[in-house]
């Protein structure tokens, strides 16, 4: 009995054995199964997500393309909008000059007619017999004669006067209507320019704004220090490639700029908001200054040189480059309007361009950077103070 016992445990467990071998194998495909399934909801929210970057990034792309077509745009207007002025204050000057020569010439008008209206009151007393007067109070005929012609050569002489001087009141009066056409002509030019400013600028604040708001939902910090990075690398190849330019070209200065340590004066007025070496992020420092400055103030050069670059560049804005010789460039970012043009030979202190707020800055201000073989120099100790003087 005991031995049927011990023979149905043996089988029962030889069964269980079997059974949990069986299972075994589903249990595999099972495991495995949801681990494929894991890894397809990961590859499909990855696919996904690189389509949103993809999307995200030909959307900057665009709006940065649009917000340097309308900052060109304004910087186009603005510069014609400064034309009109000097043009509509130069017909102010003429039209002044003018006035004042009528006035000269209606002064001496009164005072000829002053004079001729006291000849005609002595005439008048005389009565229409004047000559005849002449006549007989002169006791020489010779004398009557002369002071006869006299007397009519003066009347002539103030009456042709008086002629030329209507004449000129004329004239003068002419111009005062063309110039006051003129004027005319250019406050409605300058209005129209004033209207398409405003839009221009409405369309950069827009833009600007939709770019910004795009930054803010569609990039953390790493996406940041990743688009600072790419502009780093944009700007390095475009001096790369203007090294070899000014290679073939080499510009000689009057002044070696190495001699210049301690005497440059800053290109602009202001306040630095990012300091040469500061930490952008783990692994990135600026190799730049960032000022904050008031928008068309004059950005001028720092030392004597040669443009290399003066355009557009994506994420600096219109950017200007000067090669100061033996190695030495100067860099300025989202500046406004542009001064001088590639191969523009420039003085120390020249205005090259305006203070403004191209390629998305969020403020007007002034990129700034000091290269020396294409490497970037802390510009502070080469210039007279350690910070721009205030605005």
């Amino acid at each position: 009995m005991r031995k049927l016992a011990w023979t149905s445990a043996v089988l029962s467990m030889l069964l269980a054995t079997m059974l949990l071998s069986a299972a075994q194998p589903e249990r595999k495909r099972s495991e495995a199964q949801i681990k494929a399934s894991e890894l397809a909801r990961l590859n499909e929210r990855l696919e996904r997500t690189q389509r949103q970057v993809r999307k995200d990034a030909a959307d900057e792309d665009r709006l940065a393309k649009a917000l340097r077509d309308a900052e060109r745009a304004l910087s186009r207007v603005n510069g014609d909008l400064k034309a009109l002025a000097a043009q509509r204050a130069e017909r102010a000057q003429a039209r002044a000059d003018l006035s004042a020569e009528r006035a000269q010439r209606q002064r001496e008008l009164d005072a000829t007619e002053a004079d001729l209206a006291s000849q005609v009151r002595a005439a008048y007393f005389m009565g229409r017999s004047e000559p005849l007067k002449l006549l007989l109070n002169q006791r020489n005929p010779a004398e009557f004669g002369r002071n006869l012609t006299y007397y009519g050569y003066l009347g002539r002489l103030r009456a042709g006067q008086v002629a030329i001087i209507r004449n000129n009141i004329a004239r003068i009066d002419e111009l005062d209507a063309s110039i006051d056409a003129e004027d005319s002509r250019l406050a409605d030019l300058i209005e129209n320019q004033k209207k398409r400013l405003n839009e221009r600028e409405d369309a950069v604040r827009q833009r600007g704004q939709v770019l910004a708001s795009m930054r803010e939902q569609a990039r953390d910090r790493v996406a940041e220090l990743r688009r600072l990075r790419s502009q780093r690398q944009q700007l390095e190849d475009l001096v790369e490639k203007l090294k070899r330019e000014a290679q073939a070209t080499p510009f000689d200065p009057d002044s070696p700029f190495a001699q210049r340590r301690n005497k440059l004066s800053w290109p602009v007025t202001g306040r630095i908001v990012t300091q040469y070496g500061a930490r952008l992020g783990p692994d990135l420092a600026a190799d730049y200054i960032d000022m904050d400055a008031a928008r068309g103030q004059d950005v001028r050069a720092v030392h004597e040189g040669k443009v290399l670059f003066a355009d557009y560049q994506k994420g600096r804005g219109n950017l200007i480059i000067v090669d100061h010789g033996n190695g030495y460039w100067s860099v300025y970012g989202h500046v406004d309007e542009l001064f001088k043009s590639k191969g523009a030979t420039v003085a120390a202190g020249e205005r090259i361009a305006t203070v403004g707020d191209t390629g998305g800055r969020p403020r007007p201000g002034l990129y700034f950077q000091l290269l020396r073989n294409s490497k970037p120099l802390d510009p502070r100790p080469w210039f007279k103070t350690s910070t721009p003087p205030s605005g």
